[in-house]
């Protein structure tokens, strides 16, 4: 979604910094989204392990 802004922004501004940094923005937005499903997940194979003992 984020990339298809970038890109219309660009279309109609002629501003290569606005698209690379709406860019950015998408790569950290993967990144954060990435780092909370690692967590997530850890957090039930904790829980799991837990159960266990």
């Amino acid at each position: 979604m984020i990339k298809k802004i970038a890109w219309e922004t660009f279309k109609n501004t002629g501003d290569i910094n606005t698209y690379l940094e709406l860019k950015q923005i998408e790569t950290i937005e993967n990144t954060l989204e990435g780092n909370s499903q690692v967590k997530e997940e850890t957090a039930q194979g904790n829980f799991v392990n837990k159960e266990q003992k």
